[in-house]
């Protein structure tokens, strides 16, 4: 196999690590408001009642030792990109500067609003920055899917490889329907992994909630992938996108069951089916132009020179085993649910990182 064919398999992979992990991430993010209500009301008289506050700390707590840790596979994927393939990096942060951007800035306000929303004892405050994790989920959620529908579709390259349509022809109707479809899923994915990871009541909410958007996701998901394959799809990537819609039944399945593990399994490996499934139909462009086939990147013609990608490749075998083992560990670490008892009530000067090792 050549080293080019290798480092793009390696950036799917980077991908898909970083889609199925910092999914349920936004996806918690954005059921803040949903799920963190004030006025929850249990059906059950032997259960207390949760207060808003208590349930959005355990979503939190939730995701506190590892969402950073999950951005580490965007921060790689787009290092990896830009040594291994510099000429896709140049084509896709020069044309996709605005989304790139609104992204960006999307996570970095994300962060603030995780890491300092326990800074000060006020509820005003914590309220801005629940609006700043919200946003700051949701605008990545669609927005990541708008770029990876319009990079596999393709999008108007010249010889020179470079992109020449403006901000507003990367919003057409498929790619919005793309937005929609990863918004719709990390919803899913979120609202299973918080059943997964949280008790009470607050844990059959989002399981409830997850079933409850599942079935519009699932419909929008497979509109979008046969869209998505009938223009450049294999056998293997139809049968990969096919196999994503399968495992996601299952997933609901199982969570309409109780079963949140294997429901969030679902979700998880369907995020991966996709995501990889857009990959291999791509394969060997890594960007085609719909001006002509010809200005098409391709692995080939987008790749550094064969003596950085064997470096590179050195670089990869001995690095990567000891950050997925690092990350494995963490999330080994972190595995308990969090449940009500685990947030001190009239405590709030704390990071969510502070109060998620009550799970240890």
């Amino acid at each position: 196999m050549e080293l080019t064919t290798i480092w793009f398999v390696l950036i799917a992979v980077l991908w898909v690590g970083y889609f199925v992990l910092e999914g349920f991430d936004f996806g918690v993010g954005m059921l803040l408001p949903v799920l963190g209500r004030d006025d929850v009301r249990t059906d059950s008289l032997d259960v207390k009642p949760e207060s808003g506050e208590t349930r959005r700390r355990q979503m939190l707590s939730s995701i506190g030792p590892v969402w950073d840790g999950n951005e580490v596979w965007l921060l790689t994927a787009g290092g990896a990109t830009f040594a291994a393939f510099p000429h896709w990096y140049a084509t896709l942060f020069s044309g996709f500067y605005l989304p790139l951007l609104l992204i960006l800035v999307a996570l970095i306000v994300r962060g603030v609003g995780l890491e300092y929303r326990g800074k000060v004892d006020s509820a005003l405050w914590r309220a801005r920055m629940d609006v700043m994790i919200v946003v700051g989920s949701l605008l990545p959620a669609v927005l990541w899917g708008v770029a990876f529908t319009n990079i596999v579709r393709g999008v108007p390259i010249d010889a020179d490889m470079e992109y020449v349509g403006g901000f507003w022809a990367l919003l057409n109707p498929v790619a919005l329907l793309g937005g929609l479809v990863t918004l719709a899923l990390f919803l899913v994915h979120g609202a299973f992994f918080i059943a997964l990871k949280t008790d009470g009541q607050l844990r059959h909410d989002a399981r409830a909630l997850g079933l409850r958007l599942g079935g519009g996701a699932a419909a929008l998901a497979v509109v979008w992938l046969v869209l998505m394959q009938s223009g450049t799809g294999t056998a293997l990537s139809w049968a990969m996108a096919m196999a994503a819609a399968v495992v996601f039944l299952g997933g609901l399945v199982m969570a309409r069951r109780g079963r949140e593990g294997w429901a969030f399994t679902g979700t998880f490996v369907t995020l991966g089916l996709a995501v990889a499934s857009l990959f291999v139909a791509l394969f060997p462009d890594v960007m085609p132009s719909t001006l002509d086939p010809a200005n098409s990147l391709t692995v080939h013609n987008a790749a550094s020179s064969e003596k950085t990608l064997g470096i590179m490749t050195w670089v990869a075998v001995i690095f990567m085993p000891v950050v997925l083992a690092y990350q494995a560990w963490s999330y080994w670490i972190f595995r308990k649910r969090v449940s009500g008892h685990h947030i001190p009530t009239g405590v709030h000067i704390a990071a969510v990182t502070e109060e998620s090792t009550t799970q240890r």
